[in-house]
């Protein structure tokens, strides 16, 4: 430090020395001028060098190298195939990763004997907190969580390291996510199943209480069915009749049996097949004037399918032996498999 202080003023000295001669030359100074000047030349520099050592004091001989912070070290483990808890009991998630880390100068304490080991417990720990509020369907979506809670350091319980993680993967099971497929399908179907149960209550109650509730609302409906075609709804009178009469056991009015047509056989039957007044004809009896004026012949599969929706309607009347007879004459069961 001194030789370059003196360096200076020498360098200093002699560009002051150089611009005075070239003025001098200029004006054509005296000679007492310029011997005053090489004086103060001499002087001046040295007694400012006397006079700023005497202010700074001593020079420190030796500096202490200023050196840069050590670069920080970090190593990584694998942590594969890890099992981690859901909401669900029973469904765990399938978790792996790599667990990067670093270690914390702490002295006074203990060197950590295993950090790969503390720093893979940290990151399962920090995984598990969030694993176990989230449902086992949910994994695709876990995982990106996973990714972003783990990507940054986080300090062990101990202190003694850092640890993140990367490559993060989050999966289920074949056999769990084969069951919550199976079960993801049993719900929806259910809901499927649930809607069309709905809508056939529904409609059973509107044709029930509503539509068939007697043979004056069955004819409006009708007729609102059939707006254009007046004489058709006259001319099944005696359908809607017998079809309200049917759907409410009931016997169809006086004012009504004559609008009533005979049905066709195509086989005789019996001379007492219809004794009696039509008062006396059961509900079954009705029906089955009613199918055949529809066109419905014994072997027709639909004379089944309709009698067992009639012999609902019919029970939800509370006329149990009425609709156990229809379902006996039009729809009975099929007879056991003696080989089954």
């Amino acid at each position: 430090m001194t030789t370059a202080r003196k360096t200076t003023t020498v360098f200093l000295t002699i560009l002051c020395a150089l611009l005075l001669t070239i003025l001098g030359l200029t004006e054509r100074w005296p000679a007492w001028i310029w011997a005053t000047l090489a004086a103060l030349l001499v002087v001046v520099p040295a007694a400012a060098m006397k006079i700023a050592a005497a202010r700074r004091g001593p020079v420190p001989v030796v500096f202490e190298e200023q050196l840069t912070a050590p670069p920080v070290e970090r190593t990584d483990c694998q942590v594969s195939q890890v099992a981690l808890p859901s909401l669900w009991e029973d469904y765990d998630f399938v978790f792996s990763a790599t667990v990067r880390w670093y270690l914390v100068e702490s002295p006074g304490r203990a060197p950590v004997l295993n950090p790969a080991g503390l720093a893979a417990e940290t990151v399962l720990n920090r995984a598990r907190a969030l694993t176990e509020k989230r449902e086992p369907g949910l994994a695709s979506l876990v995982q990106h969580e996973l990714g972003g809670l783990l990507s940054r350091m986080f300090p062990d319980t101990t202190g003694q390291l850092q640890a993140m993680a990367e490559n993060v993967s989050l999966t289920l099971r074949p056999q769990d996510q084969e069951r919550l497929d199976r079960l993801a399908k049993v719900r929806k179907d259910k809901a499927v199943w649930e809607h069309q149960r709905t809508y056939e209550q529904s409609k059973r109650q509107y044709l029930g209480e509503d539509v068939l509730k007697d043979t004056g609302s069955a004819v409006v409906w009708w007729l609102a069915k059939n707006d254009e075609h007046v004489e058709k709804t006259v001319a099944d009178l005696g359908l809607l009749a017998q079809l309200t009469s049917a759907a409410n056991d009931s016997e169809i009015p006086e004012r009504l049996q004559e609008l009533l047509s005979p049905p066709q056989y195509d086989e005789p039957v019996p001379s007492d097949a219809f004794a009696g007044s039509p008062e006396h004809r059961s509900a079954a009896d009705h029906l089955s004037d009613l199918f055949e004026s529809m066109g419905f012949p014994e072997e027709d599969p639909r004379r089944a399918m309709l009698a067992a929706q009639f012999a609902h309607l019919i029970k939800e009347q509370n006329r149990y032996e009425t609709a156990e007879e229809v379902l006996r004459r039009f729809a009975p069961p099929e007879p056991e498999d003696d080989a089954a």
